[in-house]
């Protein structure tokens, strides 16, 4: 097992989530995703990330079933898609989502874009973790107007936001917004879908260090106390984006990171609302 892979992070409510857990957006349903999560829970990983549009969530619970690890010890999230959100609907939605996933509980359960529907949503998600069916629930890609509206008329805040977040795209005034209301920022497309290795000063700090620009990234992430789900159905891409803590930045190189900022997209805007 690599070392610091099960790192955690004590989310609101005391339940613990890791610090690195396996993405799977576009990893097929089938072959592609059972033996990418395999291969992450045999390397020490304990955070699995889905989502119902992922199509693979099927995949995923056989995966976790013959896998050595009991289901105890994997966190694992999927979430409500655009179609799916409403109250009645939410619920639904979750009860297919742990049929396919094999489970009678989730870890976490989160809305996958800001809608008009989301309060009735979120009083879905508040109704699933009063029952227990969720032991957290959260949000992605809500930026700070989208969690003020939402806080305003919940019970229970968001314990997670996961949103794009990469060194071409920071958002620092979410993650701060987040930071000081307790709610754990969750980065996706952390290594900028593949595209790591076009950034010259990420390469050369990972000569310095004697790795990767993607491991550059994904360790950035970290020390700016940033959970983050890298995705990958290459077992060995999967050992090398966890192989990230046997080293620090400094000062230095998290600035220059830091420095890179464009807001640059890759996936869409927040304020359109996911729509495909």
């Amino acid at each position: 097992m690599l070392t610091g892979i099960t790192d955690t992070v004590q989310l609101a409510n005391g339940v613990k989530m890791p610090r690195l857990g396996l993405g799977t957006y576009r990893s097929a349903e089938g072959g592609d995703v059972e033996r990418s999560v395999l291969a992450a829970l045999e390397l020490g990983y304990r955070g699995i990330d889905t989502a119902s549009l992922y199509g693979n969530e099927a995949g995923i619970g056989k995966a976790i079933a013959e896998s050595s690890i009991p289901r105890a010890g994997v966190f694992l999230a999927s979430k409500v898609w655009n179609d799916e959100q409403g109250y009645a609907s939410t619920i639904e939605a979750f009860e297919r989502s742990l049929d396919r996933l094999g489970t009678d509980y989730l870890d976490l359960y989160l809305v996958h874009w800001p809608r008009e529907e989301t309060p009735e949503t979120w009083r879905a998600m508040e109704k699933l973790y009063s029952e227990g069916l969720v032991r957290a629930i959260g949000v992605c890609n809500h930026l700070e107007h989208h969690l003020e509206s939402l806080i305003a008329s919940a019970e229970t805040a968001p314990m997670v936001n996961q949103y794009e977040f990469h060194p071409w795209l920071q958002q620092p005034s979410v993650r701060r917004y987040c930071q000081e209301r307790g709610i754990v920022v969750q980065a996706w497309a952390p290594i900028m879908k593949g595209r790591v290795g076009e950034v010259p000063e990420l390469v050369a700090i990972g000569e310095r260090h004697g790795k990767s620009p993607a491991q550059v990234a994904i360790r950035w992430l970290l020390q700016h106390d940033v959970v983050t789900i890298p995705k990958s159905v290459h077992p060995e891409r999967i050992a090398e984006n966890a192989d990230v803590f046997d080293f620090q930045l400094d000062t230095a190189e998290m600035a220059a990171i830091d420095d890179l900022d464009r807001g640059e997209r890759f996936g869409p805007e927040p304020d359109r609302g996911g729509d495909r």
